[in-house]
C-alpha cells in the first residue's frame, strides 16, 4: 500500500507538467495579452509598457516564460498577478477558502441524504415512495445548476423567503459576536448550497439504489436470509457495504473536482471562490492567475483519485496493494 500511495505521488510531476504546459500555451494562442488594454491609453507611453512587459516576463518567447515560471512555480511562487497588482499565491489564498467552505458543506449534505434515501428506495423498489423520490431524482439531475440558481433567487425575490442574496457574509458582519456571525454565513450559504448538492444529491441517490438492488440479488445475501438473519441485519451490515464500494470513486472524482465544479454556481449566486476569478483571469488574460488555478485544482483531482483508491482498499478485503 505504501509503496502504492508513493508511486502514485511520483507520477504527481509529470502530471503537473502536462496540464500546465498545456494549459499555458493554449493561453499564448489567444491574440493580445494582459497589458493590450493598457496600450491602449493615450497616458501610457511606450516606456512603461516596455518596464511592464520586462516585469511580467511578457518581453520573452513564450516557452521561456514557461520554463521561468514553472521553475519559480517549484520553489513555491506561482507568478505575479496582472489584474492583481499581487502575488498569484495571495490572490488565491484570498478566495479558495471560500470555495472550499462551499463545496465541502454541499459533499456533506448530498452525501448524508443520498446514502439513506437510495438505501430506501432500493428497499421498496417501485413502491410510492421509491417513485416519487425517482422522480425527484431525475429532476435533480437533469436540471442545471446555473438555471437552478436563478430559480431559486427569483423565487427567494417574490415568495419573500428572506434569504441574503449574493455575498457571503452581510455589511457589519465584523461587529457581530461569534454565533451570529455563525447564523449570518450560514443564512448566505442556503441558496448555494441547495444549488450545488441537488445534483449531487440525486445522481448519488440512484447510484446507492442501483448499486443496493444489484447486491440484494447476490447468492450470499439469499444465505444470509435463508440463516435467518434479521432484514436489517441483512441490509446494512452485508449489502450496504458491499453497494457503496462504487460510490467511493465517485467520492474521489467529487474531492477532485471540488475547486473548479462550483465555478458557475459561484458567479451566478455572486458567492466570492475561486469560480468568479477564474472567470476574471481568463477575460483578462492573467496567465499566470489561470495556471495557478489549474495546478491547484490538478493536485485535487490527484489527491481526490488517491484518496479514492486508498479508501476503496481500507473499505473492501479483497482490494490490496502490495
Amino acid at each position: 500500500m505504501y509503496r502504492y500511495i508513493l508511486r502514485r505521488l511520483i507520477y504527481v510531476i509529470p502530471m503537473l507538467l502536462g496540464i500546465s504546459s498545456l494549459s499555458f500555451f493554449i493561453m499564448q494562442m489567444a491574440p493580445g495579452d494582459a497589458l493590450t488594454t493598457m496600450a491602449l491609453s493615450p497616458d501610457v507611453t511606450d516606456e512603461i509598457m516596455e518596464a511592464m512587459r520586462a516585469r511580467f516576463w511578457l518581453d520573452q518567447p513564450p516557452y521561456k516564460q514557461f520554463f521561468r515560471w514553472i521553475t519559480q512555480m517549484f520553489k513555491g511562487d506561482m507568478g505575479h498577478s496582472f489584474l492583481w497588482h499581487a502575488p498569484v499565491t495571495w490572490v488565491i489564498k484570498q478566495r479558495v477558502f471560500n470555495t472550499l467552505l462551499l463545496t465541502v458543506v454541499s459533499l456533506i449534505v448530498a452525501w448524508v441524504l443520498a446514502i439513506p434515501i437510495g438505501i430506501h428506495s432500493a428497499v421498496n423498489q417501485y413502491s410510492w415512495s421509491d417513485k416519487l423520490l425517482t422522480f425527484f431524482a431525475f429532476i435533480g439531475v437533469s436540471i442545471p445548476n446555473w438555471f437552478l440558481g436563478l430559480l431559486l433567487l427569483y423565487l427567494n425575490l417574490t415568495r419573500g423567503w428572506g434569504l441574503p442574496i449574493g455575498g457571503m457574509t452581510s455589511i457589519d458582519f465584523a461587529e457581530f459576536t461569534f454565533w451570529e456571525k455563525v447564523v449570518d454565513l450560514a443564512r448566505h450559504m442556503v441558496l448555494p448550497v441547495i444549488v450545488l448538492s441537488t445534483g449531487t444529491l440525486a445522481s448519488l441517490m440512484r447510484y446507492m439504489r442501483s448499486n443496493l438492488l444489484d447486491v440484494l440479488r447476490q447468492d450470499y445475501v439469499t444465505t444470509a436470509r435463508a440463516k435467518g438473519l434479521a432484514e436489517r441485519v441483512v441490509i446494512y451490515k452485508h449489502a450496504v457495504r458491499n453497494a457503496i464500494n462504487p460510490l467511493i470513486t465517485i467520492f474521489g472524482f467529487q474531492l477532485g473536482g471540488i475547486l473548479g465544479g462550483a465555478s458557475l454556481t459561484e458567479i451566478v449566486m455572486n458567492w466570492p471562490g475561486i469560480g468568479s476569478l477564474m472567470l476574471n483571469a481568463v477575460q483578462g488574460q492573467d496567465y499566470y492567475l489561470v495556471m495557478g488555478n489549474l495546478v491547484i485544482g490538478a493536485i485535487m483531482l490527484i489527491l481526490g483519485n488517491l484518496t479514492a483508491d486508498v479508501l476503496l482498499a481500507a473499505s473492501d478485503p479483497r482490494i490490496r496493494y502490495e
